[in-house]
């Protein structure tokens, strides 16, 4: 049988890339077919932002825009300024990513690329056929970060919440912003029974980020997200100010088991592929740890039904989602009860999941017990 390349991996999104990026630079995929399939493949534009919280000294800080060492969390009755040292949160524009992979993916002679459009993939049993708007590829493996909506929204076992934002780099006629220190989240804002907060990431004194995020089933109409931008820009204090660019997108916040749609010889990464947190919606640095336990594996195994596994960190966040999808309206006092009460760095740990049992313990005591004993009895039958 001949097969057209080795690798395809379709989509050229933060994991796609992240992948053709780490086997490009890796000698022993120096003689790898593969090919990029993504009709916008090579991006060179800002069209979104990572931002994401890690030392110092990462491999990140010469492309990183801003970072900030404090950050404050707001809500109606609590308001705290935390120390993240020796962590920071930082902010990565696509534009310079996308730039570094690209240049790297432009020496690999044996990377191609199409800006076709992925209509189906398929997993033949001894190789891949990958059907798209120009053609039909064949191929030892595919890696498809191409998320299917449909399939996590006709679930009922799981709880979906989207996580919908829009944000808005605004340029104010005087100086207003602490460049120090980023709002990390304020929700001292309607919260009109969702959990709905704002982000304020400065990176000048008149020049910053201003992002509106929800928590919720559904999303709202663009004009919802304008008014509460503009209304909450007003309670700052921030009276006249430009626009000087968006950005809108929305992250399916579930415990779906994605591994689930993964086969022999087919591997879904990303979002697709269940790589974004689910109980908060981060996604960079779990990409940047996935992609380097995907190159390890694909040194020493074949079979991609065997690369995921389900940690304890997957009911953690099950619990969680359940509680926020039958009380959308608490979010605002379950995060408020884990900054009031726990070290950010100890959050941040867990958030990473890098924390030990008996930290995970402490953290789950400052929560409002109850509620969550409720949810676990409920989903304990369901599960069973």
């Amino acid at each position: 049988m001949h097969l057209d390349y080795d690798y395809i991996i379709c989509g050229a999104g933060a994991s796609g890339l992240s992948l053709a990026t780490a086997l490009s630079l890796d000698p022993l995929f120096s003689k790898t077919k593969i090919l990029i399939i993504d009709p916008e493949f090579p991006k060179v534009v800002d069209d979104r932002t990572w931002c994401f919280w890690e030392e110092e000294q990462s491999s990140w800080d010469e492309m990183i825009f801003h970072s900030w060492n404090n950050v404050l969390f707001k809500s109606d009755n609590f308001s705290k300024k935390l120390s993240l040292n020796p962590l920071s949160y930082k902010m990565l524009k696509s534009k310079s990513r996308y730039k570094y992979s690209n240049q790297i993916i432009s020496k690999n002679l044996n990377i191609n690329s199409s800006n076709a459009k992925v209509l189906d993939v398929l997993d033949n049993g001894e190789y891949c056929q990958v059907k798209t708007s120009s053609g039909v590829y064949k191929s030892k493996k595919v890696f498809n970060s191409i998320l299917n909506w449909d399939l996590i929204n006709n679930t009922q076992k799981y709880p979906l919440l989207i996580q919908h934002f829009e944000g808005w780099f605004i340029e104010t006629e005087e100086d207003f912003f602490n460049t120090n220190e980023a709002t990390f989240m304020d929700f001292s804002i309607s919260q009109n029974s969702n959990t709905r907060f704002m982000y304020v990431l400065p990176f000048s004194k008149k020049e910053a980020l201003i992002e509106y995020t929800l928590f919720s089933d559904s999303l709202l109409n663009q004009k919802e997200y304008e008014n509460a931008l503009n209304e909450y820009l007003r309670g700052l204090g921030i009276g006249k100010f430009s626009i000087k660019s968006k950005e809108s997108g929305k992250i399916p916040m579930t415990v779906f088991p994605f591994e689930k749609q993964n086969s022999k010889n087919i591997l879904h990464i990303g979002t697709a592929g269940g790589w974004s947190k689910p109980s908060t919606g981060y996604t960079f640095k779990n990409i940047e740890r996935k992609t380097k336990a995907l190159v390890k594996f694909l040194k020493q195994k074949d079979n991609f039904v065997k690369f995921s596994k389900k940690t304890r960190f997957w009911y953690y966040d099950l619990i969680f989602l359940d509680v926020l999808f039958q009380n959308n309206h608490l979010g605002s006092e379950l995060f408020t009860q884990m900054f009031k009460n726990n070290n950010p760095n100890m959050i941040f740990k867990f958030l990473d999941e890098k924390t030990s049992f008996f930290e995970e313990i402490k953290i789950m005591l400052s929560f409002p017990n109850g509620i969550f004993i409720k949810t676990i009895l409920k989903r304990f039958f369901k599960i069973n």
